[in-house]
């Protein structure tokens, strides 16, 4: 990869005689928006930022330019936003499932496929960055915008996102990381205030953006919310200490739009870069601030310097794509494989794979069985060509067959379609109105028409939904129910009226497809689940939705479960397939480790079925002797494995001193002397356990 951090250092010395030769008028420009909203009316901003529902003229239908100075031969920088794909474009974009079903694929490599399609789609329309790597871990799966990110646990978030950043830049498209940082709330984001401890700050919140960062990603997007009491685009301790003394990050910090910066002086000295996408706090008011001397102008300087420098890093002789890549056959192959990959098989009574030959009559039952969904119609709404829809999947995944659709308004009609149908398919839950990115019509100044939001009420299924399965569930024994949805939905009500479960998450263009084929057994599922399922939402930590202030504990998702003693109805990383595995029992390469070495754990996988198929093995370490509480078990490597019948895999996992570390009660990163064990299996539950000695 050319654009790496390495790459980019040596462009210094260039990038710095340009930003010697500039002057402050020049370098603010650099870090401003290109259009200073102070200056246009309500009607100019609205036009400019387009009508979401407008396919033609829409949020981000061209990158948005900023910066660049033609004369000093700087280039702007050119934005488009994702991550689903490219939000640029009218009906021509590869649309992508979502990135919390990308996670459930567990496979980095595959990501980075994405993040090659998604980079060049992208120099396609003439941009040079994707704004796109969203990898903010949900508090609580209610969380609005979630289905942007790959997961509940940090580690996984972490290879999943580093593994895009490395493909997009691949094809010398910059990539930022958003939103740094605690952007977990989707209602209240523009007033509240985070607070956590820092042992949960360092542990828990932060490591996935370290991850990006040490993969080489360019820039970084400052949220809009609050923690500690400030702003976040203006946050010396996160900007400046963390993210470019602690990390070293080379590249430049971006906030977030309309008011990611707040305050002139206090977002110049407290890190921020550059002031997206228009001009309010920066240009003429921080060109004044710096002659006052509110700001210095070193700070400037530094800026800029972090700006050219970049973006001369990824423009010059960079690849070249025209729109012929855009939706095109390679990337939607890519789309489709991805949400094969994903989707994650829950519970089968023995009724899945349908057999094509004995379904004569298949009933298609809830609204969303014909509804090209594809999730959030906010700033990351792609527009593709065309979505294939559940119900037009199945019908032309068997043709011999009659589908028949009931949007279940009527339950009557529904129950009497179920009862003579040989099978059903029950395709329910969320579309954009029910969760997403959400601004409210009182926010005028914000306002871009978005629906969606927090799940502030339940994150269960519409309550028409629930007595649908409840009632039309049982009539027929081969009933299964697809899931539509961005996080984790509430089961409980209904989990033992149907026989077969699986969650789609927002599939994609070819969603339907997908969909259809693990149905009858196209494709064998391989998706595990990137979060928990608990019996009762009582077990996932509270979150006020309109809060000004949110606290965040240490333990959420399936680490507070299992510090809590709590059984879920399904455990992270679970997933289900039409073969079976087994693990063997946990091989250490050595009983113990010397704190400047490792040890090897490693397992024996066999495919005992019948068919093909593949799973991902798991990685869980628990410090057993540890000075301060710690999980019950931490993801630390997972691997994806595919197997012929009765074949068998050796599947390592080398184990060194930096995944045993933790912040002790002085603060300080250590790893302790002492025991840990180590559990190895399909799922967080399914696992074998052995153990070693930190020497």
């Amino acid at each position: 990869m050319r654009a790496t951090k390495e790459y980019r250092l040596a462009m210094t010395e260039e990038a710095q005689k340009i930003v010697d030769e500039l002057t402050l008028e020049q370098k603010v420009w650099l870090m401003s928006g290109n259009i200073d909203i102070t200056k246009m009316t309500q009607e100019q901003l609205v036009e400019m930022m387009g009508d979401m529902a407008d396919d033609k003229n829409h949020y981000n239908v061209v990158p948005y330019a900023a910066g660049g100075i033609e004369e000093k031969n700087i280039p702007p920088m050119l934005f488009a936003d994702g991550p689903r794909g490219v939000v640029c474009g009218n009906n021509q974009t590869t649309c992508f499932p979502v990135s919390m079903a990308r996670g459930a694929t567990f496979a980095p490599a595959l990501e980075e496929k994405v993040g090659h399609c998604i980079g060049r789609e992208v120099r396609a329309f003439g941009g040079n960055l994707f704004a796109g790597v969203c990898i903010n871990m949900p508090y609580n799966p209610g969380w609005g915008r979630s289905q942007e990110t790959y997961g509940e646990e940090t580690y996984q978030i972490g290879q999943m996102g580093a593994a895009l950043v490395r493909g997009v830049q691949d094809e010398d498209i910059m990539a930022c990381v958003k939103h740094y940082a605690f952007n977990d709330m989707e209602n209240a984001r523009f007033k509240c205030s985070v607070t956590c401890d820092q042992r949960t700050e360092q542990e828990v919140y932060l490591p996935h953006f370290k991850d990006c960062v040490d993969a080489g990603a360019a820039s970084i997007m400052s949220s809009y919310n609050r923690y500690n009491g400030v702003q976040c685009g203006h946050h010396n301790y996160l900007l400046n200490q963390v993210l470019k003394k602690e990390w070293d990050f080379d590249g430049f910090v971006m906030s977030d739009f309309c008011v990611g910066v707040r305050d002139t002086v206090e977002a110049a000295n407290g890190g921020q870069d550059m002031e997206m996408m228009w001009t309010q706090y920066f240009g003429d008011r921080l060109v004044q601030a710096v002659k006052d001397g509110f700001v210095p102008e070193e700070k400037i300087n530094e800026a800029a310097l972090r700006i050219v420098r970049t973006i001369l890093a990824f423009d010059k002789d960079h690849k070249e794509y025209d729109m012929s890549v855009v939706g095109c056959a390679e990337h939607i192959a890519v789309a489709k494989e991805v949400a094969e990959k994903g989707i994650t098989l829950i519970k089968n009574n023995g009724v899945l794979p349908l057999k094509k030959d004995e379904i004569k009559k298949l009933a298609v039952i809830g609204k969303l069985g014909n509804v090209a969904n594809i999730g959030d119609h906010g700033s990351s709404w792609v527009r593709p060509p065309y979505v294939v829809t559940p119900e037009e999947g199945l019908k032309k995944a068997n043709p011999g067959c009659e589908v028949v659709f009931n949007d279940a308004s009527d339950l009557e009609s529904a129950k009497a379609l179920a009862k003579e149908a040989d099978a059903v398919v029950f395709v329910v839950g969320y579309n954009h109105d029910d969760e997403g990115e959400f601004i409210s019509e009182d926010q005028s100044e914000n306002y871009i028409g978005s629906m969606g939001g927090d799940r502030k009420k339940s994150l269960g299924l519409h309550e028409d939904e629930v007595k649908l399965l409840q009632e039309v569930g049982p009539v027929n024994d081969k009933s299964t129910v697809v899931l539509i949805g961005g996080n984790m939905i509430m089961m409980t009500e209904w989990y033992g009226c149907v026989n077969a479960v699986m969650m789609a998450y927002y599939p994609g263009m070819e969603g339907g497809t997908a969909i259809a084929e693990i149905i009858y057994g196209d494709v064998n599922p391989s998706g595990k689940l990137p979060y928990v399922v608990p019996y009762s939402e009582d077990d996932l930590p509270h979150v006020d939705w309109e809060a000004t202030d949110q606290y965040y504990e240490y333990y959420h998702g399936y680490t507070r479960l299992e510090k809590n003693g709590v059984k879920p109805l399904i455990p992270y990383g679970y997933g289900l397939s039409y073969t079976t595995f087994s693990v063997s029992d946990v091989n250490m390469s050595s009983a113990t480790m010397p704190r400047d070495g490792s040890v090897t754990a490693s397992v024996q996988v066999t495919n005992t079925g019948n068919r093909e198929g593949a799973t991902v093995i798991q990685l869980y370490l628990q410090d057993v002797t540890a000075s301060m509480s710690r999980p019950v078990k931490m993801l630390r490597g997972f691997k994806k494995v595919t197997l012929k019948p009765g074949e068998t895999q050796t599947v390592s996992f080398p184990i060194d001193v930096d995944a045993l570390k933790f912040w002790n009660q002085q603060m300080k990163y250590v790893a302790e002397p002492g025991k840990f064990n180590v559990f190895i299996g399909v799922d967080s539950a399914r696992v074998k356990q052995s153990e070693f000695e930190l020497l």
